[in-house]
């Protein structure tokens, strides 16, 4: 698989499609899942922006090779704390909706007090586009308003990561 798709980590994010039932499929799975499981105890263990190399490191195993676009957001305590990693939605190759109402919901059930979003670009490129400018904006004047704080909004790609806190004002 790894001839195939040219890494491991091409490999390791490959689409069940593509891979059918090859017999290698199945060990991937399960050390994608041991790799992830992995980092969020870290981030389990510590302050989750303590270290925001931490934060960016477990998104890009998380999301970088998805072969389509996922919106996820850590929602964390009133001290920075993961409580809970959630997939929001999923979308197509090219765009995954952001739904502010159901994030800000879901941030009010499980007593949040600040969020980080991110989503991936399957393209490879983590710039920006109108629509992901656009939607923080919409998150962040709605979160305002129910004293939840909105850390950032990342991008992930193959080729890289974006924060949007230098595309829009975070307060």
């Amino acid at each position: 698989m790894i001839a195939e798709f040219g890494s491991i980590g091409a490999a390791l994010h490959a689409d069940p499609r593509k891979t059918g039932d090859h017999p290698a499929r199945a060990i991937l799975s399960l050390v994608r899942e041991a790799m992830l499981l992995s980092s969020r105890d870290k981030m389990l263990e510590r302050i989750c922006l303590s270290k925001a190399t931490d934060v960016i490191e477990y998104l890009i195993v998380a999301m970088a090779r998805l072969p389509l676009e996922e919106v996820r957001v850590l929602f964390l305590d009133s001290k920075n704390r993961l409580i809970s990693d959630e997939v929001v939605s999923r979308g197509t190759v090219s765009e995954a909706p952001i739904y502010p109402r159901e994030i800000l919901k879901r941030s009010l059930a499980l007593d949040a007090s600040a969020l980080i979003l991110a989503h991936n670009h399957p393209s490879g490129d983590p710039s920006p586009s109108e629509g992901d400018i656009e939607a923080t904006r919409r998150l962040l004047t709605a979160s305002e308003e129910l004293g939840l704080t909105v850390h950032d909004h990342i991008i992930i790609g193959r080729e890289g990561w974006v924060s949007l806190r230098d595309w829009v004002t975070f307060a």
